[in-house]
């Protein structure tokens, strides 16, 4: 198994309102809703907007599932929620997916109305893979610390 860790991310939120938009994969769907903000797609690259697009529409969410298209190499990514460890971590699974994988994302409070997050991932990864992958799976956990950082609460 291959580990990557995030940098901690300081998010300007309560504990409990980050962990129980995290817990309920559903809470993600804003992301297909937040698509079409102009602000949101000026942060993208202007010839991949349409890509994007194609999977964001393509993903569905219920309570403990996300999935997702896979890109190049067909069918879905889904992920699963295997264990809620309430306000304090959220623990998830690949289900359906190339590499088997582990993420969790922990959530511990800095004051009562900022936390901090940190994301890490346990990825089941051949010498070979781990080779290719090292590099974009430590830059995908940090991007993705980023952007749960970037989420309303609210």
């Amino acid at each position: 198994m291959a580990k990557y860790e995030s940098q901690i991310k300081q998010v300007p939120y309560t504990q409990s309102a980050i962990y129980a938009k995290i817990s309920d994969l559903t809470n993600l769907a804003v992301i297909k809703e937040r698509f079409d903000d102009p602000t949101v797609q000026a942060k993208m690259p202007a010839d991949k907007i349409e890509e994007i697009r194609n999977v964001v529409d393509k993903m569905e969410f219920t309570t403990d599932t996300v999935s997702a298209p896979a890109g190049p190499i067909g069918g879905n990514i889904s992920v699963q929620i295997v264990n809620r460890e309430p306000e304090k971590c959220v623990k998830f699974s690949s289900t359906k997916s190339p590499v088997d994988f582990k993420l969790w994302v922990q959530v511990l409070p800095v004051n009562e109305t900022s936390s901090k997050i940190k994301v890490t991932l346990d990825a089941d990864l051949n010498f070979f893979m781990k080779q290719m992958l090292d590099k974009p799976l430590s830059q995908g956990v940090d991007k993705f610390a980023d952007m749960l950082a970037m989420i309303p609460y609210e």
